[in-house]
């Protein structure tokens, strides 16, 4: 049908990308019995159009009257039938020089464990990864062995260089393990209905996505139509992290920026800083109950409060944490709770039935931002009972506390209370270094200070973080990288996200006008990893 059509067209494109040129390269293509494996002919009848050395192997019988499949045979394409392959020899020698393997087993429609000669394939094909030469996987739709919903893999699930999603991204390619089995992630439009993810509360975030929901910059605005935050964070132990998360607010666009700190902690930022306020606080070395009040004295003068990056762990900390949070006013637009503020929270029974809650028609909401340990502590369960469902538990946990929750980590999940939830495309371990999470905190509060709803303020930064944490790859690698980096790459990867990119072409097309590449807008692509 005509879906089908345009994903096994959609599946040939892109190995034609991959290859540069299709004539004369060796192409396997393994088929399953279902609509996965119409995908996977379709390509195949396409590939070899364009001169590619073609083969196909069928995990079992298609119909006598597949269409797609009598269309492969009349260009002379091998076909080659698991049952009809003693010792699985054919696919053996099929497999021998192979360039490319085109994964269509499966897709989404498992729904049995994988054993049998599905099991023998997968095997088989696990091992060429051993060869002098091994060829890459392009997955059709979904990695045969990964789960769609979860990111659950089979033992013997496919690890493909690259998976070609339809109309759609399935939770599961951006949710570990799965992610690792999917590798590079293109969706692609093969002309799903427009409202066929509409009922779905779960996004992939985007660039379109998120090009739609940034605040708009008028030329004639001033510093306070874009916004005040009072940032309540750092110590003796950690005064860097005020720093931190007070810039990221100033390079995400807030208009001002204040920081709660004592003397000695202002003498230490103001020179890293200069354009920062100061709200003054007692000489103690770190936050107090006796400072709650004078911060909740200034915060009718704010729109923002972000507190707790670098506050430091002590009783102190906790009551002041309690205070602030339970005193907040109702007029500011939201707060956002990080680190060890949520340490404090995480120390006090009934935490979420004491801090403020958004009366109604009110935008006041708190945007929560635990990583996984954090998350675990606030909850009162294992870090692997959090890590094992990510999604579930950050929907969960964002339902029962009234306020978005962002978990981070590989694939950042956002969570609001309402039901809707998105996944970040990133999965960076350069950014698994200390501080970057001060820096994802500061961007939350720069664009809720710019007037965003908590949800999209709360996405949206989570995207140009990693997506700074990606333009910053190309220069770094995988590691070395210092939180401070990226507070200049902040506006960089919002103007990135503003403009668009756009990919050219090195060579022809063999599809003509059917494609017109100037016009891909590529996600970035990582290896695991997160904001600390």
């Amino acid at each position: 049908d005509a879906l089908m059509e345009a994903a096994g067209l959609a599946v040939a494109q892109e190995v034609w990308l991959m290859l540069g040129v299709v004539a004369g390269r060796r192409i396997l293509v393994l088929c399953g019995p279902g609509n996965n494996g119409g995908d996977g002919l379709v390509a195949a009848r396409h590939l070899a159009e364009w001169e590619g050395d073609v083969a196909v192997y069928l995990l079992a019988p298609r119909a006598a009257d597949d269409a797609n499949l009598a269309k492969v045979r009349a260009l002379d394409v091998p076909v080659f039938t698991a049952s009809e392959d003693a010792g699985f020899e054919r696919l053996q020698q099929a497999f021998e020089g192979a360039e490319i393997v085109i994964d269509a087993l499966l897709g989404t429609g498992r729904g049995r464990p994988i054993d049998g000669a599905l099991a023998e394939i997968m095997r088989r094909l696990a091992a060429t990864r051993g060869t002098h030469t091994p060829p890459k996987i392009v997955a059709v739709d979904l990695p045969t062995g990964v789960d769609a919903d979860s990111g659950r893999a089979d033992p013997f699930a496919v690890r493909a260089e690259m998976t070609v999603a339809f109309g759609l991204a399935k939770v599961g390619l951006y949710t570990l393990p799965g992610s690792e089995y999917a590798g590079q992630v293109q969706v692609v439009d093969i002309g799903l209905p427009k409202d066929a993810g509409s009922d779905v509360p779960v996004e992939l975030l985007s660039t379109a996505w998120v090009r739609e929901r940034l605040p708009a910059r008028p030329k004639d605005g001033n510093k306070g139509a874009f916004g005040r935050a009072l940032v309540v964070a750092g110590s003796a132990q950690y005064p860097g992290a005020a720093r931190l998360a007070a810039e990221a607010c100033y390079r995400t666009g807030a208009g001002l920026v204040a920081i709660a700190a004592t003397p000695r902690l202002q003498s230490i930022i103001a020179a890293a800083l200069p354009e920062a306020t100061y709200l003054p606080l007692d000489g103690a070395s770190s936050l107090t109950a006796s400072h709650a009040r004078t911060i909740l004295d200034a915060l009718p003068r704010h729109d923002v409060l972000l507190i707790g990056p670098g506050l430091s762990q002590n009783d102190g900390v906790r009551d002041a944490v309690i205070g602030i949070l339970e005193g907040a006013p109702q007029n500011i637009r939201g707060c956002v709770i990080d680190a060890d503020a949520l340490n404090a929270l995480a120390q006090t029974d009934g935490w979420h039935t004491r801090i403020a809650r958004p009366v109604e028609d009110s935008p006041w909401r708190a945007v929560l931002t635990p990583h996984p340990g954090e998350m675990s502590r606030l909850l009162g369960v294992s870090i692997e009972d959090v890590q094992g469902d990510r999604l579930n538990v950050a929907m969960k946990a964002a339902a029962e506390w009234g306020h978005v929750v962002v978990l981070k980590g590989a694939h950042t999940i956002i969570a609001a209370p309402d039901g809707r939830a998105a996944i970040s495309p990133h999965a960076n371990p350069l950014l698994a270094t200390a501080g970057t999470g001060d820096v994802l905190a500061g961007a939350v509060a720069g664009l809720l200070a710019q007037g965003m709803a908590p949800f999209e303020a709360a996405a949206c930064a989570v995207y140009i973080h990693g997506l700074a944490g990606e333009e910053l790859s190309d220069e770094f690698g995988d590691r070395g990288l210092l939180a401070s980096d990226l507070l200049s790459v902040l506006p960089r990867a919002i103007r990135t996200v503003r403009e668009g990119k756009r990919m050219s072409a090195a060579a022809p097309s063999p599809f003509g006008s059917m494609l017109d590449l100037s016009a891909f807008e590529r996600e970035p692509t990582t290896d695991p990893g997160g904001p600390e």
